[in-house]
């Protein structure tokens, strides 16, 4: 099973997008079962991860973080496929 959750920016104005219809078209013609993952906030589950990180028990990798004014930059670092953990831009 292909459980796309985005990524990539080669068309930059569906970013992922214009890949999860090219793979929902291509998995209609194949054997293999296309899934969907879908992000639904509960403060529950935050509440917990925000304990988790309180508590040293999970550790966020983030690998850079921009100023607002190099958004652009930020986007390209990404884009290039070397971060290495999240990119954050503070404003």
């Amino acid at each position: 099973m292909l459980v796309p959750n985005g990524g990539g920016f080669g068309n930059r104005w569906m970013a992922s997008g214009g890949r999860l219809v090219r793979a929902a078209v291509l998995f209609r013609f194949g054997d293999q079962e296309l899934g969907n993952f879908l992000l639904s906030q509960k403060l529950e589950d935050l509440l917990v991860l925000k304990g988790l990180i309180e508590a040293g028990k999970l550790t966020p990798v983030m690998d850079r973080a921009f100023t607002l004014s190099e958004t652009r930059e930020a986007i390209n670092h990404v884009a290039t496929g070397h971060a290495q953990g999240k990119v954050a831009i503070t404003v």
